[in-house]
């Protein structure tokens, strides 16, 4: 019935269906200039994170804002004359760009220890080494050792500087009215407007290169070079792998009809595929952005073999016509590839158990990928063929190839080998696997020549860190406060009415943030801590290093003038929350740190040696929505796996009908994909949010094998019944099909090397290695397998 339709409808009308097809392909084609790409941090976390929430909430509480971070190595001592103007005129410089709320450098830190006049006199008129009449070598000493402004706008060394520059915030206005298209928009315009900024800092930095080394870091930084990264990838992906398919189509069939026809498909697929995307407003993420890489590669692969298989019929079959081959190969290849599709789709669909948008979405588009390559080579393939006449389709007569008959003699002869090599496979797998662990390192993702890797280990080594992490403390209910006499502060009580905030500061409060700053600030992978307990140690010093009572420091920040207690104690404290934020940077670079681990530990330490109870504290920040990331990947990728070996395995039951032919065809595939996991472990690479998705995608993609070898098998296993025979003319066809689909996948994944991005690369080289694993096994273990069990009966 489906055979009769197609036959009628669509070979034997080639013309009517060629003009379809180029209808939709200029339909979808209008859509393509909607494909957008996404590589803002939103893009990795988790859906409806409850952390990612309460962050939101802190930076609200504490006006966290958006910041880049420059350092600036002078070419001469840090206080020379020269050095102090290029800061100077590099900070109007930013702060003169429409974008920048404010700069802050070493020239703004409020110097109180630069005069002998009274403690107040030197808060309300405080000085900075940017003044004329300030000792520039006394005050820069204090800035050195300044528990606030040390390791944060200067390093230890005194060598580099660091300049922080504020973002304005630019909240879309009512967010709550706007439709979900406005806020798409508005997100677009904001990653424009972003990577438009970093233009422009950068062209300022760039007129300061005489002036000493300076670099760029910083979140928003980050994401444009991703944005940037992701726009080369697809363009050198895409290229690479056309280019490379065109070589391998010109290797296999030499031929120029052989390489429009499979080039046609792979075009139409594409283009309709990423108007499709553009049409429903999916966008591209780090994470799929090798997708028409991918969709190229499987495409091919279809049409390789129908290719394939139309020539060996057209040799049998030397005086029917091109249409009756047509209906020949569609209707032996239909059930082989819809199952291919169908199982590769299946490990794609596997991702959607993520609960990570972009790995959700990756799966999707793969799936709808894959089902738009299908309709395709089936259509447009004998469409095109149609059109040409008998004798220009046929290839030059092929000797046999000497891979697959090489692989079909050991197959034959040596069984015992390649049973011991399995085995010693499946052992260092095990081994391998059990040493995976997983890790999220932003600096490693980046190679070590980059701007965005160099600005990140200089921030990590000189400025105390770059993945930012928050403490905050909750405090129990009131306690009042008894003060120290006799001291510098106790006569700037008579004129305050009592105003309640300066009775929030009781001993017990100013312990607990003390206890845990000092804890924090002596954990190795832990950068610069702040926190108000920083702020008392600046007021200890001024005091003749006199520790204040609780009453003195109540007084102290009722007389602090407004603009300094925004900036230095806000961020701090917030006492009509009754809670204290303790701010800390990890130094992402250093090396064998594990976030997990430390996370657990300050967990653990906070209640067991610290003694705080549960509900007295919560962790926040950056490090904690990409560790939950990272973990809650690992553990569904293991589901995953699971998922994708049941839904493939019941998938041969279905289409072979026969138990021991299902658990054959799997093996192969299985083993390679964890072989490739096992190597990931023994080498000691910790898997990422790119590679930890490899092993589903391995095992759908080389099933395609086993389906195309074992229908073959049993196709012509019923005309010779001789598992010999049929071996050698399974290795002879289908074999050399698997062999040059392999080659294309396996060369066309390694293009990714290519690549800016670490994690693509890795998975690149490591779906490569575990393409060729795949076809290997199955031209060897699965034939070998099939000679033992006899599957098919004596």
């Amino acid at each position: 019935m489906l055979s009769n339709f197609y036959q009628n409808i669509i070979l034997k009308n080639p013309k009517s269906i060629f003009l379809l097809l180029i209808i939709t392909l200029l339909s979808f084609g209008y859509f393509t200039k909607d494909f957008r790409l996404d590589a803002s941090s939103e893009t990795l976390l988790i859906e409806g994170d409850p952390d990612l929430e309460y962050l939101r909430e802190v930076n609200k509480r504490y006006g966290s804002k958006d910041f880049l971070v420059l350092t600036y190595t002078p070419n001469e001592g840090m206080v020379t004359e020269s050095s102090i103007n290029n800061l100077l005129s590099l900070k109007y410089k930013i702060q003169g760009l429409s974008w920048v709320h404010s700069v802050i450098t070493l020239l703004d830190v409020p110097l109180l220890n630069n005069s002998e006049a009274p403690l107040q006199e030197r808060l309300e008129s405080f000085k900075t080494l940017k003044d004329e009449d300030v000792n520039k070598e006394r005050g820069f000493k204090e800035i050195l050792n300044s528990p606030v402004f040390r390791n944060f706008v200067i390093s230890e060394d005194g060598n580099t500087s660091g300049i922080i520059v504020y973002i304005k915030k630019n909240e879309l206005e009512n967010i709550e009215d706007k439709t979900k298209k406005e806020i798409e928009n508005y997100k677009d315009t904001l990653k424009k407007e972003n990577h438009q900024n970093i233009l422009q800092i950068r062209e300022v930095i760039k007129s300061y290169d005489d002036a000493g080394k300076i670099y760029l870091g910083g979140i928003p930084m980050i994401a444009d070079d991703m944005m940037s990264f992701i726009k080369s990838d697809i363009i050198v992906f895409g290229l690479g792998v056309l280019l490379f398919i065109i070589a391998t189509l010109w290797f296999v069939f030499r031929k120029l009809i052989w390489i429009i026809v499979p080039i046609s498909s792979c075009f139409f697929s594409v283009l309709i595929m990423t108007g499709l995307l553009g049409l429903l407003g999916w966008k591209v993420t780090v994470i799929s952005s090798n997708f028409i890489a991918l969709m190229l590669i499987l495409t091919m692969a279809m049409n390789i073999h129908m290719s394939t298989r139309f020539l060996q019929l057209r040799k049998d079959f030397p005086d029917s016509s091109n249409f009756e081959i047509s209906s020949m190969t569609t209707s032996k290849m239909f059930w082989p590839i819809i199952y291919t599709v169908l199982t590769t789709v299946c490990a794609f669909l596997s991702l959607i158990f993520s609960g990570i948008k972009p790995i959700i979405d990756f799966g999707w588009m793969m799936t709808f990928g894959l089902i738009t390559s299908f309709v395709i080579t089936f259509t447009l393939l004998p469409t095109l063929l149609g059109f040409v006449s008998n004798n220009n389709v046929n290839v030059k007569e092929d000797s046999d190839s000497k891979i697959t008959s090489f692989f079909g003699r050991i197959s034959i002869n040596n069984k015992n080998i390649i049973f011991t090599l399995t085995s010693l496979v499946i052992i260092l797998s095990v081994i391998g696997i059990s040493r995976l662990e997983v890790e999220n390192s932003f600096i490693n993702y980046f190679n070590k020549n980059t701007e965005i890797y160099k600005g990140m280990k200089l921030i990590d080594e000189k400025l105390g860190g770059t993945t930012p992490l928050e403490v905050i403390l909750k405090f129990p209910q009131k306690e009042k406060l008894k003060s120290n006499s006799d001291n510098e502060f106790e006569d700037w009580d008579e004129d305050e009415d009592q105003n309640d905030e300066k009775y929030w500061f009781t001993k017990d409060k100013v312990d607990k943030i003390k206890a845990v700053h000092s804890y924090l600030d002596g954990l190795p992978p832990v950068g610069k801590v702040l926190s108000f307990s920083s702020i008392i140690e600046v007021a200890t010093q001024l005091n003749n290093n006199k520790p204040l009572g609780s009453l003195e420091m109540g007084v102290l920040y009722s007389k602090i003038p407004e603009s300094i207690k925004k900036d230095i104690i806000d961020p701090y404290i917030s006492i009509e929350d009754n809670e204290a934020r303790i701010s800390l940077r990890i130094k992402d670079s250093q090396d064998g740190l594990r976030r997990n681990d430390l996370i657990k530990q300050i967990n653990y330490d906070l209640k067991n040696k610290l003694k705080l109870r549960e509900e007295e504290f919560k962790l926040a920040g950056v490090l904690i929505l990409f560790n939950n990331l990272l973990q809650s990947l690992f553990k569904s990728q293991i589901l995953t796996l699971g998922l994708v070996m049941i839904g493939i395995f019941a998938m041969f039951m279905i289409l072979f009908r026969n138990l021991k032919l299902s658990l054959i065809g799997v093996v192969p595939n299985f083993i390679a994909a964890f072989f490739i996991l096992g190597i990931i472990g023994l080498l000691g690479i910790p898997l990422d949010m790119m590679t930890i998705t490899i092993a589903a995608i391995t095992i759908g993609i080389a099933v395609d094998n086993s389906i195309h070898y074992i229908y073959r098998f049993k196709e012509e296993f019923l005309k010779h019944k001789d598992y010999e025979k049929t071996l050698k003319i399974c290795h002879s066809t289908v074999g050399v099909a698997i062999l040059n689909t392999s080659i294309t996948i396996v060369f066309g994944f390694s293009i990714l090397v290519f690549s800016k991005f670490i994690p693509t690369i890795y998975f690149g080289v490591f779906t490569g290695i575990a393409m060729l694993l795949a076809m290997i096994s199955v031209l060897t273990l699965l034939p070998s397998l099939i000679l033992i069990s006899k599957p098919f009966g004596k």
